[in-house]
């Protein structure tokens, strides 16, 4: 995504932001946010909200602090007037919301990212963009894995025709080094999955390599270790001939940070949000629309 349109998304972000009377909660309502996470139709996004209120559940944080029903009046022409349902969101559900809903759309990414932090500072964001693409990537990484590993199992081949199938898979895209050399290489330590230290471009380089083995296996129906083997070495060599052809030897890119610390940090910085968001007012002291707010002070200007 480009600076402009990250600019854009976060000035609309920041405009419909409202505060409670006291000033002391930032929210948002759902009738207001719903088309900026990329929802065409109303009908769809109570369904998301649901999604959200067990993950703060399952967080063990009180529903009633971050997401509050309340009615809104809606002009239907000639003076008439209807309630309909609507929400007031604290940032901790908005970002609980975006994380249930599908990180392919821009409007998804750009707002799991935009409600991780209490400040609007850009540097931040587009790092967290960052972080949320490789593990993003790694989860699909492991999802093709263990289908490929079911895929395999139910064709005659056990845990270690798996392993040494994927041994020489890496060998093919990393050309000519084993798994355990680019261990070494990357400085990965014993026992610890070689993709968790691998930067996103490589991680979704395996994972096509990967994805395509499990489509032509099941596709024609491939049987054994070695025609599987075969298969899966020349997706492998596929795939490094597509980067090389763009200047990439996936060998020498750099090592990236552990994932497993970055996924953690990630937990932490979740339960930091729901702390920092602060607590919807009870039923009875409703925020008025005077206390809507636009971007910080730290916010950069486009």
């Amino acid at each position: 995504m480009d600076k402009c349109k990250l600019y854009d998304l976060m000035a609309r972000f920041d405009e419909i932001a409202q505060r409670s009377d006291d000033g002391t909660v930032e929210y948002w309502t759902a009738r207001d946010l719903y088309s900026l996470l990329g929802y065409t139709r109303w009908e769809s996004f109570p369904d998301a909200i649901g999604r959200a209120v067990l993950s703060c559940e399952a967080a063990g944080f009180s529903v009633e602090d971050h997401f509050r029903e309340v009615p809104k009046m809606i002009e239907l022409g000639k003076s008439a007037r209807r309630e309909v349902p609507d929400y007031h969101l604290t940032r901790y559900a908005c970002y609980l919301i975006a994380q249930n809903g599908d990180p392919r759309k821009e409007e998804i990414a750009f707002a799991q990212c935009y409600f991780a932090f209490q400040t609007r500072r850009m540097e931040l964001i587009e790092d967290r963009m960052e972080l949320n693409s490789r593990m993003d990537a790694r989860g699909k990484l492991r999802e093709a894995e263990k289908r490929l590993s079911q895929n395999i199992f139910e064709r005659g081949v056990d845990d270690a025709g798996f392993g040494r199938i994927r041994s020489k898979g890496d060998k093919a895209l990393f050309g000519g080094h084993s798994t355990e050399d680019m261990k070494n290489r990357l400085g990965v330590g014993k026992g610890r999955p070689l993709a968790d230290f691998l930067p996103t471009l490589t991680i979704a380089a395996k994972n096509l390599a990967t994805e395509m083995t499990n489509h032509n296996v099941e596709e024609n129906d491939l049987q054994g270790e070695p025609a599987i083997t075969g298969e899966h070495i020349q997706n492998n060599r596929s795939v490094r001939d597509m980067l090389i052809q763009r200047g990439i030897e996936p060998e020498t890119l750099p090592p990236a940070e552990d994932i497993k610390k970055l996924e953690r940090r990630v937990k932490t910085d979740e339960k930091k949000l729901a702390g920092q968001s602060g607590r919807l007012p009870k039923p009875g002291a409703a925020p008025t629309a005077e206390g809507q707010v636009g971007a910080t002070e730290d916010a950069p200007q486009a």
